[in-house]
């Protein structure tokens, strides 16, 4: 936790959040240094979505500077990997007082997502309801395995990824064709959450993970 702290602190100083959503900046940024811009704002991206930073954001950025599947695949990695961070920091670290917290919603959420885990979480990605940082937090501080929680969170991101990257690249590129796949893309998951959230267990994911 002191080490994540003293990263945010270090990147917040250095300027790196406010770079991190220009496009044109991380686009020169990547032309310039090649394969350590890429590992850096790797790393960048991460911290900036495990503290609660639009995963869409770095995805149209990414799409912008490095064109649309490659940007989606990489900020969704990097929205991965920000999901970690607060996974494995609520399970190291604050568990305890999360519990204390959140006891019984704690105890709700666990049930939910108990059994079949990574489709309950690929749900809760698809769903747009609830804070990404308290779902990482909550699944953290019960006993959900992480491997589905993590495999469910890296397919539930995909979709958005793809549609702000996308968006990114079309703009970037002045490429209609690339546009028109956000829009066609944004339908279609607009259509899939639709109607996910229009069974029981959305309802339950809301009142779970919305922030009070």
């Amino acid at each position: 936790m002191v080490l994540l702290l003293t990263l945010l602190m270090l990147a917040a100083q250095a300027g790196w959040f406010e770079h991190l959503t220009d496009s044109n900046w991380v686009a020169n940024f990547v032309k310039a240094q090649g394969a350590y811009a890429l590992a850096l704002l790797f790393a960048i991206g991460a911290l900036f979505t495990a503290i609660g930073g639009p995963r869409q954001m770095i995805a149209f950025v990414f799409g912008f500077a490095l064109g649309g599947w490659q940007g989606a695949l990489f900020s969704n990695f990097a929205a991965l990997a920000g999901c970690i961070l607060c996974f494995y920091s609520a399970r190291l670290t604050v568990r305890r007082s999360l519990q204390r917290r959140f006891g019984n919603r704690l105890q709700r959420f666990e049930r939910l997502i108990a059994e079949r885990t990574w489709l309950k979480v690929l749900m809760i990605r698809l769903l747009p309801v609830g804070s990404n940082v308290l779902t990482n937090l909550f699944a953290g501080a019960t006993h959900v395995p992480a491997r589905g929680f993590l495999l469910g969170s890296f397919i539930g991101y995909l979709p958005q990824m793809l549609i702000f990257a996308y968006a990114g690249a079309g703009i970037g590129l002045s490429d209609h064709y690339q546009l028109a796949i956000s829009i066609g893309l944004f339908i279609l998951s607009s259509a899939i959450g639709a109607y996910l959230y229009r069974n029981r267990l959305s309802r339950q994911v809301d009142e779970l993970v919305s922030e009070e």
